[in-house]
């Protein structure tokens, strides 16, 4: 009886979501997909798979670009298979989306298995996620980056805080629970605050001792517990560069994958044209100064590899346009030209 209701819930659902657009059909059948074990581990039988080796994606080089193949069910057996452990890896795959045409898509970390013979095998290579991210197809850089921040979710959370006993991730990935206490954890991001701030003709741009050499972007930092985002960018902006914001305007949110999972809250930030000596943290910062709107136009033409000099010294560059820093820096020049 319960089966038959089943699939009469899901025929009626079916009809439901003819009625709706794609996005909602879509919403609603990954949900379902969530919540319902059985219809997940069918969608593993028609989904594609992205690959990944200790969480670093594989990658394809076509000519000058680089591809994220997408492997069919049938494709990931016949390579796993060679390993005698194909059923088991499927499972330990995490459902990150799907196509309008509902075709789920999967992540797979084969960390374990030997990974030259995956590249030869699959004629790629798996490629450092930072790297990754900025030469792909743009449209390939968010699913990258969630469907690692989830995998490495999964990776650090296989034991319960509370009881240190073991968690079981459902074939969705999308929670984990520990049977012994019966909590359920969900993948969670933490807030982020970038800020790009301007003392109305200027923008101040920064750079840590770990970024590479000529690199500048806006300032960033970790929500406290307890802070509003307004309150996040005047401490940080207050510790990292000694300066007062006196208002701020919300640009928009990026999920980042580094250091983990986090949602990048973006704005501009305005201080007092009065008020603007920098006072760096040299404990955060390597430098911060001020950029004016002729060498920020530069810098954003600028490539990495273009920015040496003869005497061994950098020219400023800023991060490519898929991060969102890159956003708030032509937003800000856009400003300024009008």
């Amino acid at each position: 009886m319960a089966v038959v209701y089943q699939a009469l819930h899901r025929r009626v659902s079916s009809l439901v979501c003819r009625l709706h657009s794609t996005y909602v059909r879509k919403m609603r059948y990954l949900n379902e997909l969530k919540e319902d074990d059985s219809l997940c581990r069918q969608a593993q039988t028609s989904g594609t798979f992205y690959l990944f080796h200790n969480l670093s994606p594989f990658l394809q080089k076509v000519g000058k670009k680089y591809l994220v193949p997408q492997l069919s069910t049938a494709e990931m057996k016949q390579i796993l298979e060679k390993f005698q452990e194909a059923e088991q890896w499927i499972e330990k795959s995490v459902l990150i989306g799907c196509s309008d045409e509902h075709r789920p898509h999967f992540a797979l970390d084969l960390g374990a298995l030997e990974k030259s013979a995956i590249e030869s095998e699959l004629q790629g290579s798996f490629t450092d996620l930072r790297k990754a991210l900025f030469v792909v197809d743009g449209k390939d850089s968010p699913l990258l980056a969630s469907a690692q921040s989830l995998l490495q979710w999964h990776d650090s959370h296989q034991y319960c805080s509370k009881t240190g006993q073991p968690t079981q991730k459902n074939p969705a990935g999308s929670k984990r629970v520990c049977h012994a206490s019966g909590i359920t954890y969900y993948p969670q991001m933490s807030p982020v605050v970038i800020a790009l701030v301007s003392d109305g003709s200027r923008c101040l741009l920064a750079r840590q001792p770990s970024f590479p050499p000529g690199m500048y972007t806006a300032l960033s930092g970790f929500c406290d517990m307890g802070e509003n985002v307004e309150e996040t960018v005047r401490r940080e902006v207050a510790e990292e560069v000694g300066l007062d914001v006196e208002s701020l305007r919300y640009s928009a949110s990026q999920h980042w994958p580094f250091p983990s999972s986090s949602l990048m809250i973006a704005c501009h930030a305005l201080v007092g044209a009065q008020r603007n000596e920098i006072s760096i943290d040299s404990l955060e910062l390597e430098e911060a100064r001020w950029f004016g709107l002729e060498e920020i136009v530069e810098g954003l033409k600028r490539e990495p590899r273009s920015s040496k000099q003869d005497d061994g010294s950098f020219l400023p560059w800023f991060p490519p346009k898929q991060a969102i820093a890159h956003q708030l820096i032509r937003e800000w020049v856009q400003q300024q030209s009008a």
